[in-house]
């Protein structure tokens, strides 16, 4: 028996879906536009018809270069559930979720494109509500031992003692300093922070404390120290652990007197800063060896925050990896639209040495050099297909191709001032960095030049 109606017009099966779809001609033109289209962007199909797709759809992906269907297009393949986040009729925001495939003739060659659209709007929104449960300011986690931290944070911001903050380079102490300082007392204070290992000692004691006219040959005027730029606020002493034992002792003077005296000076200057300090040291072994004041030590160590390596809290990664990925869409110098699973993969393996700061380098890196819509594996530094037994030795490359001839230039030389390069040379640096797992030192010795002139090419190049 034949059943009438058995074979419906593709419209009415399409119109009858609980996602939107349109396709688009060869100049992004809508051809076609279901009612679930209508639906979630407010216009009607006699409105979209016709219309360039960007016009009704006015999404932020439209704006960046990174429309899914011209991706499509022009790399003859499919993207697949991108996030996106489209203008509706009625001007307000809304969260979608879009796949973009391409149209062919019969003779295979490409006519256009179809894009089916999902709304997004409740996945974020939980996403929202979840992720303030994993992030106190830039700290983000929902590892167990992250967990403990957040909890622990409010009460040692309005607590107003001393932190020591432990952990390996990259784990974010600075990030945890600042956090507590933001939910402290203090918050409407200066935050200020002094690196103790990127000045020699005599600059770090000027640095820390001032200094009055005349205090030595070039001191053509007074200048007040960290210290007491801190006052009523809090003191960031950042890598403490490379403190000399002279300054240690003034500034244990100064925390414990509320007062110092700035160099030339006959009047003290009168504080009340907080004082946090970090170090990816072991202070009391430091302190046994006689490298570091016991008494500094406990005085500083009123609060001790242990920070874990990224190795031991490995379910952050993906977390981390997708709050850094929306930080690099934000900008224009970026083309990423995420990472495929080859990429995923290959970052869930590694160690990461350099922790969180190394996986935000890896990240803008290959941001950088990536040929596809998505981050691929091969788009990552060379040390990270390498196995963990063959990481120490050295590695045959890790600047792609394209940097090679701006390597072979006189930047590499030891030189007090190496010419600019633009991209390339920004390229490099960053390559650099992502090398060394963000240590700035080996940076500078890789590339032979001082740490002084890189520090001074990234603050150029606005990677600080």
């Amino acid at each position: 028996m034949k059943h009438k109606h058995a074979f419906l017009p593709p419209e009415t099966i399409l119109d009858h879906l609980a996602v939107g779809v349109f396709t688009i001609n060869a100049d992004f033109r809508i051809t076609y536009f279901n009612s679930k289209a209508e639906e979630l962007t407010g216009y009607s199909r006699n409105d979209a018809l016709g219309r360039l797709c960007f016009e009704i759809f006015r999404a932020n992906k439209c704006f960046e270069g990174l429309c899914p269907l011209r991706l499509a297009m022009e790399q003859s393949t499919c993207l697949i559930r991108e996030r996106a986040t489209i203008l509706c009729k009625n001007n307000q925001e809304r969260a979608v979720e879009v796949t973009a495939a391409v149209l062919r003739d019969a003779l295979g060659n490409i006519i256009g494109g179809v894009e089916t659209i999902l709304d997004d709007s409740d996945r974020v929104a939980l996403e929202k509500k979840i992720k303030g449960s994993y992030q106190v300011g830039d700290i983000i986690g929902r590892s167990p031992m992250m967990l403990t931290l957040f909890e622990s944070l409010p009460v040692l911001a309005t607590a107003d003692i001393g932190v020591l903050i432990l952990g390996e380079t990259g784990t974010g102490k600075g990030l945890v300093a600042k956090a507590l300082h933001n939910s402290s007392p203090r918050k409407n204070a200066p935050f200020i922070k002094v690196n103790c290992a990127a000045l020699p000692a005599n600059l770090l004691e000027s640095e820390l404390f001032g200094f009055r006219k005349g205090a030595f040959t070039d001191a053509h005027k007074d200048k007040p120290g960290m210290f007491e730029l801190a006052h009523k606020g809090t003191l960031f002493l950042d890598e403490i652990g490379e403190m000399t034992l002279e300054v240690q002792a003034k500034l244990l003077q100064a925390i414990e007197d509320k007062e110092f005296y700035p160099l030339g000076a006959t009047r003290p200057v009168k504080v009340d800063s907080r004082i946090m300090a970090s170090t990816n040291r072991n202070l009391l072994e430091r302190v046994q060896q006689g490298l570091f004041r016991a008494d500094l030590y406990y005085r500083l160590q009123a609060a001790q925050i242990d920070l874990p390596p990224l190795r031991s809290r490995t379910e952050d990664i993906p977390l981390l990896i997708e709050h850094f990925l929306s930080q690099l869409q934000g900008s224009a110098k970026y083309k990423n639209t995420g990472l495929d699973r080859s990429a995923m993969r290959l970052l869930m393996k590694h160690d990461f040495p350099g922790n969180v700061r190394e996986l935000q380098n890896i990240l803008e890196y290959a941001s950088i050099v990536q040929q596809k819509p998505r981050i691929t594996a091969q788009d990552f530094p060379c040390y990270l297909h390498n196995k963990p037994s063959q990481r120490s030795q050295p590695v045959p490359q890790i600047f792609p191709s394209s940097i090679l001839p701006v390597m072979a230039s006189p930047v590499l030389q030891p030189d007090p001032s190496p010419p600019d390069h633009g991209d390339q040379g920004k390229k490099m640096l960053q390559a650099a960095l992502a090398r060394t797992y963000g240590n700035r030192s080996q940076a500078a010795l890789l590339l032979g030049i001082s740490r002084t002139t890189l520090w001074r090419k990234m603050k150029q190049y606005g990677l600080v």
